[in-house]
């Protein structure tokens, strides 16, 4: 079954207001007739508005996604950001769960499946983000974790409340170190996520469910990646940041 690809770049902490503004509308400038595909950047929440309008005021596709938010809608909860702000702000997208939240920040699935249900209720289009350990790995316990996060993280909802959440498997062993799952491992553990969510809720959301690939995504390893039936796009970090290096990733199929 063919699904729209979807190709995201998360910008982390990198780029002050006017870096973002300048590389999002260079984007902008690439990407303005491809139209078989969707994209989205996650900027940092500084720039969110900014690059929001200037994307606007060119009419850009480009979806804008946000890194993080809470799961309370207002509150005395200093340093914290609503899903109604980041609607207010442009967002379409936000990742949730990223393996850095869970590892630096202790965010567990129940938080998780919090943030997932604040986006939805706001229309924000969920990202989960999910993935094991390099010891996990080498203990064997891949589909431990990914059953227990996706169980957890999808706790209590029903098929049609998440007919717009997308994950996105990162091993943690792979983000950042150069390493990645080789597109044969990847597909497997893409094609197992499919199988689970068709098991939890139907067939009909796991087969238009997005499952993003994300951890070392690079030029020379996405279009291989992309040649897999399970696997729908890329959940980008480091070769975001670079526009030249990014276009060439949403040029796969080029």
């Amino acid at each position: 079954m063919k699904r729209t690809p979807l190709i995201a770049g998360n910008w982390k902490m990198f780029k002050t207001c006017s870096e973002a503004v300048e590389t999002a509308k260079r984007l902008a400038e690439l990407t303005q007739n491809i139209t078989d595909m969707d994209i989205m950047i996650a900027p940092s929440f500084t720039s969110l508005v900014l690059v929001s309008e200037s994307l606007k005021n060119i009419n850009s596709l480009i979806n804008i996604g946000a890194q993080n938010l809470f799961y309370h809608k207002e509150g005395a909860y200093t340093g914290e950001i609503s899903a109604a702000m980041l609607k207010s702000a442009g967002v379409s997208y936000v990742i949730i769960g990223h393996s850095e939240r869970r590892q630096y920040f202790g965010e567990t699935n129940e938080d998780v499946c919090r943030k997932i249900r604040a986006s939805i209720e706001s229309n924000i289009v969920p990202i989960m983000c999910i993935g094991e350990t390099e010891t996990e790995k080498k203990e064997e316990k891949t589909l431990y974790v990914l059953d227990k996060q996706i169980e957890n993280g999808l706790k209590g909802f029903r098929s049609n409340e998440l007919a717009t959440l997308v994950i996105a498997y990162e091993p943690v062993w792979a983000i950042g170190t150069g390493n990645t799952a080789t597109p044969e491992q990847a597909e497997e553990v893409h094609r197992y996520i499919r199988s689970k969510i068709e098991k939890m809720f139907d067939l009909n959301l796991a087969e238009n469910m997005r499952i993003l690939y994300g951890g070392s995504v690079k030029p020379d390893n996405i279009s291989e990646l992309m040649s897999h039936e399970n696997i729908d796009g890329a959940l980008v970090g480091g070769a975001s940041l670079d526009v030249n290096n990014f276009i060439k990733i949403v040029n796969f199929n080029k």
